[in-house]
């Protein structure tokens, strides 16, 4: 029994990043000595097994045939006669194919090395093309790895795009799909993600939506990127920037999806993008099976993120809708992430990155205006009902229209 560092762990090292977790293979092996020395089995497709002082996880060597469709088609053998070179073949990328032995020597028989110093991420096998999650992993690597130079090597871009071409990532369920977004969304350089899969054609197919914003005109004076899907992305890293967590970060990227929608012979205007921008998101939200939080941010800065920018001109009584609609007062947390969503949006544009964004804080100013208005004066009139909500709604107001003389 021969036991091998493998994967992520060796390849993070190699690059001097923190390792948060360690893999190992475990080669000449069966399962029945596994148990013999304490080690518990977790493994549902392939033997696994928790280490019982550490509890990391020790995989058998094994080898995968692809037997089906999808991600779930395959079939493993794992076996002692399994060896490390056979086990590290069917990883996906090179960088991962890396083994360190318990002595510190590396075995690296798909130049690993050689691509981390080179920062390339390029499939180790053929073989690749079977897993149709490992085009989602790819762009995920290209995202977390951009700061530090990483690009996909050009055959393996183009083993993603015949992967699309084939069709074989259509049998990727949602749920898998939006696990992978979200891992993604989760790095500091989110773009890069929806980047790749543009340039493989995939995201046509996973987030039609927001593929249909490139090539998208806007006017000028607003946006000198002028390409709505290159502000879509510009907005997504603004977000990063503002230390905005995942579901606001999806909430920046979707914000116009509405502009996608737009007849050409209105371009570069969007009039009503809004509204269509929030029945799109409804409808990604639905396919992909978002969570509740998730879809209703997202939906919300897409219906409002214009009546934000538009704060100091609102009427008083516009002001108050915009507030209700976001149920600012029973959601005020989800009201903050939408304010960051929309100062994003405001600087994810060519020359805006660093300009204020004032409309935040007179927002914030306009709630806590709206919860000092006291109920109980109107419930002494003996007011009870719709003439209730009536008063209670002038009151609001009137106390904003004295916020707004405030600001002018």
């Amino acid at each position: 029994m021969k036991i091998y560092l493998v994967g992520g762990a060796v390849r993070d090292a190699l690059l001097g990043l923190p390792v948060r977790e360690r893999d190992y293979v475990v080669v000449g092996a069966s399962p029945e000595a596994m148990l013999a020395q304490g080690f518990r089995p977790v493994g549902k497709d392939f033997p696994v097994f928790l280490h019982p002082d550490t509890q990391e996880e020790y995989a058998l060597a094994r080898t995968e045939r692809k037997s089906g469709r999808g991600y779930h088609g395959f079939t493993v053998h794992a076996a002692p006669d399994v060896t490390l070179e056979e086990d590290l073949a069917r990883r996906d990328l090179t960088i991962n194919a890396i083994a360190q032995a318990e002595d510190g020597q590396l075995i690296d028989p798909f130049g690993g090395r050689k691509d981390l110093e080179a920062r390339l991420l390029r499939h180790v096998s053929p073989a690749f093309v079977e897993d149709p999650v490992r085009l989602l992993r790819v762009a995920r690597f290209a995202a977390r790895f951009a700061p530090l130079g990483f690009r996909v090597a050009d055959e393996t871009l183009a083993l993603l795009r015949q992967m699309v071409e084939n069709g074989e990532i259509d049998a990727l369920v949602p749920e898998r799909v939006w696990q992978e977004i979200v891992k993604a969304l989760a790095t500091d350089h989110p773009a890069r993600f929806f980047e790749v899969l543009r340039a493989t054609g995939a995201l046509a197919r996973l987030l039609p939506e927001l593929d249909a914003l490139f090539g998208v005109p806007q006017p000028e004076q607003h946006h000198p990127e002028i390409d709505t899907g290159l502000h879509s992305l510009m907005v997504l890293q603004q977000a990063v920037r503002l230390g905005a967590d995942g579901p606001t970060r999806l909430a920046a990227l979707l914000h116009d999806l509405g502009k996608g929608s737009t007849p050409r012979e209105l371009w570069p205007h969007h009039y009503g993008h809004e509204r269509r921008g929030a029945q799109l998101v409804e409808r990604l939200a639905e396919r992909l099976r978002l969570p509740a939080h998730d879809r209703d941010l997202a939906i919300m800065t897409a219906r409002w993120h214009t009546h934000a920018h538009k704060a100091f001109e609102l009427r008083p009584s516009t002001l108050l809708k915009l507030l209700e609609g976001l149920d600012a007062l029973r959601r005020p947390e989800r009201f903050a992430h939408f304010l960051l969503a929309c100062e994003a949006d405001a600087r994810g544009r060519t020359g805006f990155e660093d300009r204020p964004y004032p409309q935040a804080a007179f927002l914030r100013q306009a709630l806590a205006v709206v919860k000092r208005v006291a109920v109980q004066p109107l419930l002494e009139k003996g007011l009870r009902g719709e003439a209730l909500g009536r008063a209670l709604a002038q009151e609001r107001i009137k106390a904003l229209k004295q916020l707004k003389g405030e600001h002018v």
